[in-house]
């Protein structure tokens, strides 16, 4: 079962862009392409940790400003030769009003508690 929760509006997001939502398991970078396709992945590189949401959005995919892998929206893989991926998170419009599904991230949150 899916909790949509309404983070923000398609227009707090300016297109090629990102804004982040802090949640109890890290913060998630969402991101609008020029499509005004929307997408949410952790917004830490596995390389050396560097803010995605900082990055260069560039059709549906974001290059970390640090050491320039590319990751993509869609699926979180890194792309060419880089290893690695970062988790996604599922979003959907209404409209202008981007929601995300909070009961991942619950899910994830337990797990991690559990785990400690």
């Amino acid at each position: 079962m899916s909790d949509w929760v309404e983070i923000g509006r398609l227009s707090d997001i300016p297109q090629r862009g990102a804004r982040c939502v802090d949640t109890p398991i890290g913060r998630i970078a969402v991101f609008r392409t020029a499509a005004d396709e929307v997408y949410a992945i952790e917004d830490r590189c596995p390389h050396k940790g560097g803010p995605l949401s900082q990055g260069i959005v560039h059709g549906a995919q974001v290059t970390c400003p640090l050491h320039n892998w590319v990751f993509s929206l869609e699926t979180g893989f890194a792309q060419g030769a880089d290893e690695g991926a970062v988790r996604t998170f599922a979003l959907k419009r209404d409209g202008e009003r981007i929601l995300m599904d909070a009961s991942a991230i619950l899910a994830a949150a337990a797990a991690r508690i559990a785990a400690e």
